[in-house]
This record gives structure tokens, sequence and C-alpha cells, in this order.
């Protein structure tokens, strides 16, 4: 066991999913994968094994925000042994062309956390994807016949920002979504040698000020999960 997950070695696949809410991971557990178990629930962020098909994978919730999801990254990577890394998460559309439930394939993180400027002594780092991953994901969509639309996203520390004006310079220089995780995983990601990606469904929009609501981002938005797995 690690100091945040509950899990033995062993119980955790080399491949996991990593929604922001537990209850999702939940929900993609037991509704996509066969033989689930539970490996952990340490401070109520489940995580589950299972299969998909005749491949082992899991997934496991990481809270919301960076500093939250690189603790279990860390720990998934130097006491498990995970070796890809996929977030299912939701964001908010920058962009008019974007709908709610349409899929963003996050190809860099832009970000306001001060997280790398405390890693790289304040120079800017660029995380990206990886690109095998990002490429076999675009195709998958693609044969799937859903939306996706690959390019950058903004991670942010605020999900609660004074100025609503704030996206437009980001919408401007093209970012398609903001959400607040990918620059953490991303960046981890290259730190430790492993593949990440983040398969997001816009939930909001800050164009037109639509919303899904609760329920949908709990349960509906499984789109994102199967283009996970088919990367298994």
């Amino acid at each position: 066991m690690s100091t945040h997950i509950g899990a033995e070695q062993g119980q955790i696949a080399p491949t996991i999913l990593l929604p922001g809410d537990p209850l999702r991971a939940k929900y993609f557990a037991e509704t996509m994968l066969e033989g689930v178990f539970c490996f952990s629930e340490v401070r109520g962020m489940l995580g589950y094994t299972g299969c998909y098909g005749d491949k082992r994978v899991s997934v496991m919730g990481t809270g919301m925000g960076i500093p939250s999801l690189s603790i279990y990254v860390h720990e998934l990577v130097t006491e498990y042994h995970v070796e890809t890394l996929i977030r299912v998460g939701t964001c908010g559309a920058l962009q008019p062309h974007l709908g709610i439930g349409d899929i963003v394939l996050a190809m860099a993180a832009s970000t306001d956390s001060h997280v790398n400027r405390l890693r790289f002594g304040a120079m800017d780092y660029a995380p990206t994807a990886s690109f095998h991953l990002l490429s076999k994901a675009y195709e998958v969509a693609r044969k799937r016949r859903i939306r996706a639309y690959v390019g950058g996203v903004f991670s942010t520390d605020t999900f609660y920002v004074d100025d609503p004006e704030w996206w437009k310079p980001w919408a401007a220089y093209g970012t398609l979504a903001c959400e607040m995780e990918t620059s953490g995983l991303y960046t981890l990601a290259a730190r430790f040698g492993k593949s990440a990606l983040s398969v997001l469904t816009v939930s909001d929009s800050l164009v037109t000020g639509e919303s899904a609501t609760a329920k949908q981002r709990e349960r509906g938005f499984s789109q994102m999960a199967e283009i996970a797995l088919e990367l298994l």
C-alpha cells in the first residue's frame, strides 16, 4: 500500500483510466468492465480493476485539480508501476464549434498553475500528450464516428473566477477548452517516462453558457471511456 492508495502490489493494471470523480470511476468500472474488484477506498477515492475483453485495466478517481491528481499519479507510477495513464474527464468549451458531449483530445496543456514554474526555476514548461496515444485515440473516434477535436487545453487552478471575461484571451489563441488536471498529468508522465493522454467531454460552454447536469457528469459521457478503453 502507498500513502494514499490502499492497493496491494499486482492489483493495479499497467493501464489506468483517471476520472476526477470517484463515482464516475465506480460507474465506468461497473458498466464497462468485467470481473471488477475495488482495490482502494482510501479517503473515498475509489479505484477498481477489471477486464475489457482480454485486457486488464484499472480506473480510479483523482479528485479535482493538479495537486490532487499529482499525488495519485506519482504513487501510481512509482509504487504500482503503471505505464499508461488516461484522464477521462469533463471540460468547458472555449470555442463556439464545441457542443455539450463533444470530445476533446488534449494535445498540449497550458496552465495558470505555478507547479511547473517551481520545478523549472520560474521558466515555462510545455507538457504534451503521448503522440502514439493521441493519434490512436483520434483514429478510434474517427472509426466510431464520434465527433472529436484535437488541440490545446487550459488547466486552471481556479474554478470560480472573478473576471467573467478571463477565458477570452485563451480562446483567441485557439485553446479548445479549460479543465483542471491535464498539465499535471502530462508533466508527471514526462518526468517518469510514462504514456499519458486526456480524453475530455465538453460539459459546459463558456461561449454559450450551456451546462450539463450533475447526473450527466457522473453517468453520462461514456464515449470518452470507450475511446480510452479501445486504446488497449
